[in-house]
């Protein structure tokens, strides 16, 4: 297993320059010899509204260590109040943003899910309302190539490291959910700042379909959409006509890097709860596509 150690002041100092001087986040991590998922938590946690500082974000670091021995009890009603949340299919880390936002007595995520494993032991149903029902996830054999055969492709290191900070509207992350036997799947498409999504079911994924849907689906917003980010499926190939249409970019994950699009993955695994692997997704209609999107668009979601 992997362990995850915050960065230290002299670290924080180096982030902090590279990322003045335009540096994009994976080549931050390359400088103090760390993983880009610890450069992204950093920069998402301890940054600021004028930014992200070294200074303001070590104060805030220590804090936050400090507040973390802080711990409170599972009182009854701390108990009741998170089985109201999970019943609405909140995962434990939504509970968890939520009690900060609103003021009220903080409890860990963990010990949330400790309470769920210990409800599911003592025969109860809690666990029912997790994404991923308590299930392991499981790595994927990805058959995608690095993207030879898009033609024109524009790598991910191109954009503006705007994107990556996340504190403008318009930056988008697309995917493909696949029904069982590659039966129909669904296109999401998700705003990285706002986290808003939106979702179209789709018979097949041919360039031509996905190229279709991804127009129909981000004309009404195109005033707001400046970059799509996707992964190198060749469902992606016309890219260009998408480009053209909503006057925006058009980038490419690097291959085998789907924290480059977490956001995406993230939402993907929000719609896998209402349809899990195995579904036959040609069964699914437009309809409830819109009716788990108004749900998901409307609850809160993890910092």
């Amino acid at each position: 297993m992997r362990s995850y150690n915050q960065p230290t002041y002299d670290v924080r100092c180096q982030i902090y320059t590279l990322n003045k001087i335009g540096m994009s986040q994976n080549k931050i991590a390359k400088e103090p010899h760390v993983n880009q998922s610890t450069i992204s938590r950093e920069r998402l946690r301890n940054a600021g509204k004028r930014g992200y500082r070294y200074k303001q974000a070590h104060k805030r670091a220590i804090e936050s260590r400090s507040n973390a021995y802080k711990s409170l009890k599972m009182t009854d009603n701390m108990k009741a109040l998170i089985e109201e949340k999970i019943q609405l299919d909140w995962s434990p880390e939504q509970i968890y943003g939520w009690l900060t936002r609103e003021n009220k007595p903080r409890i860990s995520y963990q010990t949330i899910y400790k309470h769920i494993w210990a409800d599911k032991r003592c025969g109860g149903l809690l666990f029912q309302h997790l994404r991923r029902k308590g299930k392991a996830y499981p790595h994927r054999n990805k058959d995608k190539q690095a993207g030879s055969f898009i033609k024109n492709r524009v790598s991910i290191d191109e954009q503006l490291p705007i994107v990556d900070e996340k504190i403008r509207v318009g930056d988008w992350e697309i995917d493909l959910i696949i029904g069982a036997k590659h039966s129909g799947a669904l296109l999401t498409i998700v705003e990285r700042k706002t986290r808003f999504a939106v979702s179209k079911q789709i018979n097949d994924k041919s360039s031509k379909t996905v190229t279709t849907a991804t127009i129909e689906l981000l004309t009404p917003y195109k005033e707001a959409v400046l970059t799509i980010t996707a992964d190198n499926g060749k469902e992606f190939a016309y890219h260009e006509e998408v480009s053209e249409v909503l006057e925006c970019g058009y980038y490419f994950a690097d291959p085998y890097c789907s924290w480059q699009r977490g956001l995406n993955e993230n939402t993907n695994g929000l719609l896998r709860q209402y349809w899990p692997k195995g579904t036959d997704l040609k069964r699914v209609t437009q309809q409830e596509v819109s009716n788990v999107l108004l749900k998901l668009n409307n609850r809160p979601r993890r910092n």
